[in-house]
């Protein structure tokens, strides 16, 4: 485990997508930390409500760049008409939304990332130690 720990943001504008309307463009926050080197949150600005979170696994973004990937409440697919666009797709039991992105944004952030820590190399930011007593502390309160 790693003791340097970083946290790396990049904001970026989604156009959330419905049927029927223009494109609404959605302020996202993208963040990668090493203390979750698996992770990658995206944060959505909700107007006054503040921030809707999703957190998905950094090989998902990166296999949805090149092709369809997931198979549950985060899919993310290289656009059909535009290789230059990225669409992802959320579900949960609350609704669904679609939005396309910008490949090149995401590509560069997850380039960042790896900057960071090295595909492969994940394992050796994790805290086993302390995963584990999170997890213990909360199962049992």
């Amino acid at each position: 485990m790693r003791n340097d720990h970083v946290t790396l943001r990049s904001t970026a504008v989604f156009d959330l997508l419905a049927p029927r309307t223009p494109a609404v463009p959605v302020k996202v926050e993208l963040r990668y930390d090493t203390r979750d080197p698996y992770a990658v949150v995206a944060a959505f600005r909700t107007g006054r409500a503040g921030w809707v979170e999703w957190v998905f696994a950094r090989d998902l973004l990166a296999d949805g760049l090149i092709a369809e990937a997931g198979d549950g409440d985060v899919r993310i697919r290289p656009a059909a008409d535009d290789p230059e666009v990225v669409v992802i797709e959320l579900s949960s039991p609350s609704g669904h939304a679609v939005f396309e992105a910008s490949a090149q944004e995401l590509a560069d952030f997850l380039d960042r990332t790896y900057d960071v820590v090295v595909p492969g190399n994940e394992h050796t930011w994790v805290n086993v130690d302390e995963a584990l007593t999170h997890l213990i502390s909360n199962d049992l309160t």
